[in-house]
């Protein structure tokens, strides 16, 4: 099984044209953009004899016969404001091994594109639903920052359905290939990481509502302003679990909306996002709760109201031994010495696969670990070696 390395590259570099923003790419799930590519990679796909076959929420499978094969992909969707590489590598490097493997007689290669990882709506929506996760009823009250509905997201790719989702058992395994998305394999000089874990994460949306007034005239110790509460949360939630962490534990607000947002008005409601990451389960848990107990104290304090979302999430995930030794075995064969076992500290669609079949992961480096920024980059060599070191592990399984 030999790929080409220039028909990947080529192939990469042309998904990466739609969406384009300077050297970035917009292309959040269920937008046009967005599904321009989902329509050209089914191209792509049936281009290199595969089935294109989209599911109910949008996820694009090529299909490699009507028997068992191995699945192999990530997600096309991006950030709003997203690097060309991320979920995008996964797909195409998967779509190259798949045409090598065509071209050499087998074995049988699927890829997939999932829908909404990056969570436009949710947490890994569209690969959470097909595995079960998260009924699709329930998925479609999911809302986007804008206000719309996962029902009216996905109702936008109505007709490019082929039929019901696809049942998990006909695949018998799953690799997906991505960016780190960090700085180690770039700081130590390694061409590849081979995944060991993927971290557990929560999302949650809270609301804090007080009370909107002039912000010329309204005393400050009589003020009931939501953002202030916001700030407060955030200086005491950083100072109690920073006791109860690891050093690799993470948590973040990414998104805040103030209301009415005006200069000149004291903010009568702030909504912002809680996000948190780790390995253990019962850390996330502990996390939560202080979370919870914070925001509920400073609410009080201040005279607000408080409102806690839907909370959202996925448990830490091992990756399987076997397809991790393969990987290990074909990343000393392509890298010798230049590589590495690592757990992964983002989120992944193989977090959600890996509940029907044994997966596992990939990671090629990512310049300066920067990524979710139009500046994500990766060394084109770099990029190759993984696609070669995945064409030797494939073959060998």
């Amino acid at each position: 099984m030999q790929p080409n390395p220039q028909r990947f590259l080529n192939s990469l570099h042309q998904l990466r044209s739609i969406g384009a923003v300077g050297k970035g790419v917009v292309r959040p799930a269920y937008t046009d953009k967005d599904i321009e590519a989902r329509k050209w990679l089914a191209a792509q796909f049936a281009e290199a004899g595969l089935t294109p076959y989209f599911d109910p929420v949008g996820n694009l499978f090529g299909l490699a016969g009507d028997g068992p094969s191995l699945l192999m992909g990530s997600h096309s969707d991006t950030q709003p404001e997203g690097g060309w590489l991320d979920g995008a590598y996964g797909v195409m490097v998967a779509l190259e091994i798949a045409r090598a493997a065509k071209e050499a007689g087998g074995p049988d290669i699927s890829v997939v594109s999932f829908q909404d990882e990056e969570g436009r709506y949710g947490v890994t929506t569209g690969s959470t639903v097909w595995a079960g996760g998260r009924s699709l009823e329930e998925a479609d009250t999911l809302t986007a920052s804008d206000g719309t509905s996962y029902a009216e997201g996905r109702a936008k790719m109505a007709d490019l359905v082929s039929g019901d989702f696809l049942d998990p058992a006909r695949f018998t395994g799953f690799i997906e290939a991505h960016i780190e998305q960090g700085p180690y394999l770039d700081t130590s000089g390694e061409h590849v990481g081979v995944v060991t874990s993927i971290v557990g994460i929560r999302d949650m949306r809270i609301t804090l509502t007080g009370q909107s007034n002039h912000a010329g005239t309204t005393p400050m110790h009589l003020r009931r302003d939501a953002f202030q509460g916001l700030s407060e949360f955030n200086q005491r939630l950083n100072d109690r679990l920073r006791n109860v962490v690891l050093p690799e534990t993470v948590w973040t607000i990414g998104h805040v909306s103030v209301h009415p947002n005006g200069s000149s008005i004291v903010p009568g409601r702030v909504m912002f996002s809680m996000q948190w990451r780790d390995g253990d389960s019962g850390r996330l848990a502990a996390m939560e709760a202080i979370i919870r107990e914070t925001v509920a104290e400073v609410a009080e304090d201040r005279g607000l109201e408080v409102e806690f979302g839907q909370l959202l999430g996925l448990e830490p995930v091992a990756m399987d031994p076997r397809l991790q030794q393969a990987l290990a075995h074909a990343a000393e064969a392509e890298a010798p010495g230049k590589w590495r076992r690592m757990p992964s500290g983002a989120l992944h669609d193989t977090t959600s696969v890996a509940r029907h079949m044994p997966a596992a992961m990939l990671f090629v480096p990512s310049i300066n670990g920067v990524s979710h920024n139009f500046d994500e980059d990766t060394r084109e060599e770099d990029l190759v070696v993984g696609l070669n070191v995945l064409a030797r592990a494939v073959a060998a399984l």
